[in-house]
């Protein structure tokens, strides 16, 4: 519901990554929060750039994911082929 919430505005997904991120932090009161959104672009794929699989990753770390490497560390690897 929190994506839902926020994804329905007109935004940037950088903004959409971090306004979750930060959502989920403030709620869940979380040692840390990792968020990693991929989302299509149909901007690009429409207009001008027109590339077909013009897929974006934005990132937000918060708290021991941004404070810890091994933490960190740990989290982007799962993401590594996904």
């Amino acid at each position: 519901r929190i994506v839902d919430v926020f994804a329905r505005r007109l935004q940037i997904q950088e903004n959409l990554t971090t306004q979750i991120a930060e959502s989920l932090m403030n709620c869940l009161e979380p040692n840390g929060v990792a968020v990693v959104v991929e989302a299509k672009h149909l901007c690009m794929m429409m207009r001008g750039v027109e590339k077909q699989n013009s897929i974006m990753k934005t990132s937000c770390l918060l708290g021991a994911f941004k404070e810890d490497a091994r933490t960190r560390s740990e989290f982007l690897s799962l993401l590594v082929g996904t």
